[in-house]
């Protein structure tokens, strides 16, 4: 029996989760997926929005203005890289000058700063732009963060403080039974608490059912994206917005914390939660608006395209509170772009607004904020990575040659209390498999150290997903 069961390990769940091991808690984590921030948190734009766009007075705005200012002693904590770029959201028409005046209107009232730039100021930051731009909307707090290791982190934070982490858990259904939940989930298992949370993410809504009928509804909407290789550091500067519409806040081009330059989405509707594909069609019309903004982008140096789904709930607002029938299960619904800046506040949030509410809290004593820091070698000197491999020569064996990672790196994060065991899991911890290549070079080495660590056949080594195997079967030799 535990006290509290978060259903879901995307960067919301997990920073619940961690928030929940600050105190006496018996707390469990159930993810239908192989690894962490598998679904909506693997597949965002990645930035760290100012909270100058939502509307005043919903959760949203309350919560994204927080939680963006909550981020730099997170992430010094959870040991995840931001950048505070500031991002521009532009006017390329004279008629599109009002709508500037509005959304610095917008950020007053949401108590961000911001700055109204004319044609000259905006070049001048920006020469990269469309030179028919006529002005911008200047926000200095906006930035870009890595959103794997950010979830990533902040579980292990979560296991290393006493969470328990139970993957590849699929619930299927939740019944109350006197005054605990069981929890039933598709492998047979079953796990009994007095509360749970509900952070299910594209899949809350299915969750929030199998306790009582629900008064709204998620839309899948699909975003595809272009990434570019790390061909030049200055395209962009900082994370290029279009006027916002009603579909979001339009296609972005941005740089990346890897150094590469993301380029998207769109907001396509899906009856599916499930499709993450990518078609043509949507693809050039982003590249027709990303080229309008910015006219030089070489699209020759794209390296991959994707997709990822995102809620888009019926309110417009995030879904955050008690079932209507029992204070026991708190739900959390429709958590969408700004979502990933606003994870901070929103455990927060739900933590002292409705947990509080329904079971004591006492202080976890043993607590310890903190992750072990991972050595980057790209920031030491050369006589100090000099020294540090000879010391430790595992992170002088390259695996990944397009973003020079070492075998010390994927070790590393072999040994934490989340460790990657697929493919797709090592690629997110440590980039392995992000560049030029995509994999094509060090997914066999990588595949090779799975099997190795976990002590499993070659062939069954997946790549993300069930049944994503990369080995069909052994030619000759030992599959081990």
């Amino acid at each position: 029996m535990f006290d509290v069961i978060v259903v879901g390990a995307g960067i919301v769940g997990s920073l619940i989760a961690r928030k929940l091991s600050s105190y006496q808690l018996s707390v469990a984590v159930l993810e239908k997926e192989p690894d962490v921030g598998n679904v909506v948190t693997m597949a965002n734009s990645a930035i760290v929005h100012s909270g100058y766009d939502p509307v005043p007075g919903t959760l949203k705005a309350k919560l994204n203005v927080l939680g963006n200012k909550m981020m730099d002693k997170l992430l010094e904590e959870l040991d995840v890289e931001m950048e505070r770029i500031g991002s521009l959201t532009v006017a390329l028409y004279d008629e599109q000058l009002p709508m500037l005046e509005k959304l610095a209107q917008r950020s007053a009232e949401n108590g961000v700063e911001v700055k109204i730039l004319n044609a000259e100021e905006t070049l001048k930051l920006e020469p990269h732009l469309n030179p028919q731009v006529k002005g911008s909307l200047f926000a200095p707090t906006a930035g870009i963060v890595n959103p794997f290791t950010f979830a990533v982190h902040a579980m292990e934070n979560a296991v290393d403080n006493g969470v328990k982490l139970f993957l590849n858990e699929k619930v299927v259904d939740i019944k109350k039974e006197n005054d605990f939940y069981n929890i039933v989930c598709e492998s047979g298992n079953s796990y009994q608490t007095k509360i749970v949370i509900n952070a299910a993410g594209i899949y809350s809504d299915e969750i929030h059912k199998m306790v009582e009928p629900i008064d709204y509804y998620l839309t899948p909407r699909k975003g595809e994206y272009f990434i570019l290789d790390h061909y030049s550091d200055d395209l962009v500067k900082h994370t290029i917005f279009p006027l916002p519409s009603e579909k979001g806040k339009g296609i972005l081009v941005t740089p990346s914390i890897g150094g590469t330059y993301l380029i998207g989405p769109s907001a396509e509707a899906m009856p599916s939660k499930d499709d993450v594909s990518t078609d043509k069609p949507t693809l050039d019309e982003i590249r027709r608006q990303a080229l309008e903004m910015v006219p030089s982008i070489p699209f020759n140096q794209v390296i991959r395209t994707f997709a990822g789904t995102r809620p888009t709930p019926s309110t417009h607002d995030f879904i955050i509170g008690f079932a209507k029938k029992d204070n026991h299960f708190i739900n959390l619904s429709g958590i969408e772009s700004p979502g990933l800046v606003s994870s901070p506040a929103i455990a927060e949030y739900v933590i002292n607004e409705f947990l509080a509410k329904v079971i004591e809290l006492k202080t976890n004593p043993n607590f310890n904020p903190y992750v072990k820091k991972r050595p980057n070698l790209a920031k030491m000197s050369f006589e100090e990575r000099k020294a540090f491999i000879k010391q430790n020569p595992t992170y002088g064996e390259i695996i990944c040659n397009c973003e020079k990672i070492s075998l010390g790196e994927i070790l590393f994060e072999m040994n934490t209390s989340v460790p990657p065991t697929t493919i797709k899991a090592v690629k997110k911890r440590t980039r392995a498999g992000f560049g030029k290549c995509q994999g094509g070079f060090c997914q066999p080495l990588v595949t090779t150290l799975i099997a190795k660590k976990f002590n499993i056949p070659l062939n069954k080594v997946l790549f993300q997903k069930k049944d994503s195997y990369v080995v069909r079967y052994e030619v000759k030799g030992d599959a081990k």
